[in-house]
């Protein structure tokens, strides 16, 4: 385990409120060239685990189906904390690393419901509007079951 995640972990409820706040998160997949590819998403925390939504053709999605794996990150605001020496400078932050796999969301009811998760927490003033079929047609819902997930800070 890291030195800093011994010392300085956020609490399974300071990770919630960092996922629910937090817009884009950074997802790491392997390439079939074995090679990470990280791409930042739009996202939403839902009945424990991760969904984000794009189109439904792509490098991210060909690499989660070839592997499912996959890395998850988000971090909050940070702030520089000043020292009298370059060295001594240092970084306030929290952040968050899933690890998990990853599946395009085939049901309809779930793909939907983590639509208006999506919606609710990016664009709050489109919560209710329908989906146009074709738009549902050409887009991906993507789930991240959660294997573990760690938080840490420094202050």
């Amino acid at each position: 385990m890291q030195l800093r995640m011994k010392e300085h972990p956020l609490t399974a409820e300071q990770i919630d409120s960092l996922l629910d706040a937090v817009q884009v998160g950074h997802l790491a997949t392997l390439g079939e060239n074995g090679f990470p590819y990280v791409t930042p998403v739009h996202f939403v925390r839902m009945n424990g685990r991760i969904y984000f939504h794009g189109l439904a053709a792509g490098l991210k999605l060909k690499n989660l189906r070839a592997d499912s794996r996959v890395c998850f990150e988000v971090e909050g605001q940070h702030s520089f904390i000043q020292a009298d020496i370059p060295c001594d400078t240092n970084t306030a932050y929290q952040s968050v690393i899933i690890t998990g796999n990853a599946s395009v969301v085939e049901d309809r009811a779930v793909k939907i419901a983590a639509l208006d998760a999506v919606v609710a927490k990016h664009t709050p003033q489109h919560v209710g509007t329908a989906y146009p079929e074709n738009m549902l047609k050409m887009t991906a819902v993507v789930e991240i079951t959660i294997h573990e997930i760690t938080g840490k800070y420094y202050a």
